[in-house]
């Protein structure tokens, strides 16, 4: 493809919001052992938006994940959840992960996985049947409610482990690289039911992955991150007709714009 002018540029900064951050860091740093993860990380992330994290190996994205899901302490700044320091998990927070074969219960069928998240909110059991029923149903996994996961394929287990965060009914979605295992028709299949959930449920969605055009496609705002230490080096408004589709937005010349910059910015930094 023909290099694009470097006169293209694209907004830097989100769009102006009422109210506070619903997630923001604040000069957060982290170490393991000797090794510096993160440095200076300023962040904030507005409620409904949905904010793609991209950068190399080992730039700390999953680690900024983990530390909204209170499941990783910062050593130095703060993290807030809704003006909350971020101490534990927090049941507004439902998190993705890639690897789903781990993530759902074997023995359980798709219903029984969706259940356990009813079970630890003590939802009363005479919802379950008709909540199980309808979170299925939007994943397209009704008719396969008493398979076990063994039975199902790599595409219907993510979209099991989908539906059992949103029996959670979260404020926040995390997302950590979950279509990485998944063939291409698949992904881009998944890509788009994720962005129809979010814009139903007015969601608020942190999405990490190595895609950069994934990154572009869902997000309304793209995070390039920088290595050692891990640190924020790009942020730019993804002006995106929407609702989004994967021929005519993949196709549209500021995506392939917003394509060329941030490959640019992998490979040069």
């Amino acid at each position: 493809m023909q290099a694009l002018p470097p006169a293209v540029t694209f907004p830097a900064a989100a769009p102006a919001a009422a109210g506070k951050p619903v997630i923001r860091f604040i000069e957060v740093g982290l170490s393991y052992g000797q090794r510096r993860i993160l440095e200076g990380i300023d962040l904030d992330i507005w409620r409904g938006e949905f904010v793609s994290i991209v950068g190399p190996s080992g730039c700390g994205k999953t680690t900024l994940l983990r530390l909204i899901a209170g499941l990783a302490r910062k050593d130095e700044g703060q993290v807030f959840y809704n003006g909350a320091d971020v101490r534990e998990p927090s049941p507004d927070v439902a998190v993705v992960f890639q690897d789903y074969s781990k993530a759902l219960l074997p023995w359980r069928t798709a219903s029984g996985n969706v259940a356990l998240a009813l079970e630890a909110m003590n939802v009363p059991r005479k919802e379950w049947a008709d909540r199980i029923g309808s979170l299925l149903d939007l994943m397209g996994l009704f008719k396969d409610r008493d398979k076990l996961p063994g039975q199902m394929s790599g595409g219907m287990q993510q979209r099991l482990q989908i539906a059992r965060c949103l029996a959670q009914e979260p404020k926040v979605l995390l997302m950590d690289e979950p279509f990485g295992a998944l063939d291409a028709i698949t992904r881009q299949s998944l890509q788009d039911e994720v962005l129809r959930i979010v814009a139903e449920r007015k969601v608020t969605a942190f999405f990490v992955t190595h895609d950069l055009e994934e990154a572009i496609y869902l997000g309304d705002r793209v995070v390039g991150m920088a290595a050692n230490p891990g640190r924020i080096a790009k942020s730019f408004v993804v002006d995106l007709p929407k609702p989004r589709d994967q021929l005519t937005t993949r196709e549209h010349p500021r995506f392939l714009a917003m394509r060329h910059d941030l490959f640019s910015f992998i490979k040069h930094g």
